[in-house]
């Protein structure tokens, strides 16, 4: 009886041996999450001054450089050239959208310029217009795209918010739907906001979040000690959207 129970002891472990060894490659760690694929798009929208064609350059660099960027697109207005319309911004985003996966990319819009309470002025040569928070909706809607982040560096931009934030779209905004933004001199590089934001605050951050804290924090030292009114920058929605984007080393 000894010898037959050791016998079927000794077979039951050279089945299970042959067993792991069979199934060892499914057995094995899975292998990490290929890395999401981010598209950023960076428009400067006022052509009067230089400072947003510097900005919206700047801006698409430091924001690839931490987060990737495959392709980084950027346009901007000069006083002579026309080149970030309301109709180019379309048709960028619609041929952005079209090289990405719909459900898993990452599309990062920036937007710099003046604004309103109406929306973002938009400056090219002598046409001057409106980007309007509906069509700015309606052009992210047509893309199709699940995962965005909008930052918009302007004047009254956080009336952005209650159209574009969701779980899936994270929205920045230099000032709340009532009070201008500044640094908008000609000369100037960045404007308050994007030089505390993208400037400063998200090459030293982490996440989106903690540079969005360490700006806001920034702006407000220098509004008060040139004596402005606070612009009260925004941000909002995002919760899906914002743990996907850990800052590179």
């Amino acid at each position: 009886m000894r010898v037959g129970f050791r016998h079927q002891v000794l077979h039951v472990g050279v089945v299970l041996i042959a067993l792991l060894i069979a199934f060892a490659p499914t057995l094995a760690v899975a292998p990490a999450e290929a890395p999401r694929k981010v598209t950023v798009v960076s428009f400067g929208l006022f052509g009067g001054q230089d400072v947003f064609r510097s900005e919206a350059t700047g801006a698409a660099e430091i924001v690839a450089s931490r987060f990737g960027g495959d392709p980084v697109i950027v346009r901007f207005n000069t006083r002579k050239n026309r080149d970030a319309t309301i109709e180019t911004l379309a048709a960028t985003l619609q041929s952005a959208a079209k090289r990405m996966d719909p459900s898993t990319d990452i599309l990062f819009l920036i937007l710099t310029s003046h604004g309103s309470p109406e929306g973002l002025a938009v400056s090219a040569g002598r046409q001057s217009r409106t980007l309007t928070q509906s069509r700015l909706a309606g052009m992210l809607d047509r893309t199709g795209l699940r995962y965005k982040v909008v930052i918009i560096s302007a004047c009254y931009s956080g009336i952005f918010i209650p159209r574009l934030a969701n779980a899936d779209t994270l929205v920045i905004t230099a000032a709340d739907p009532h009070h201008s933004s500044f640094g908008c001199e000609d000369k100037a590089k960045w404007t308050y906001f994007g030089d505390a934001f993208f400037n400063s605050a998200l090459r030293q951050s982490e996440t989106l979040k903690d540079a969005f804290t360490l700006a806001r924090s920034l702006v407000l030292t220098w509004e008060l000690r040139s004596g402005f009114e606070p612009s009260h920058p925004q941000m909002a929605g995002g919760e899906n959207v914002e743990p996907l984007l850990v800052a590179r080393h």
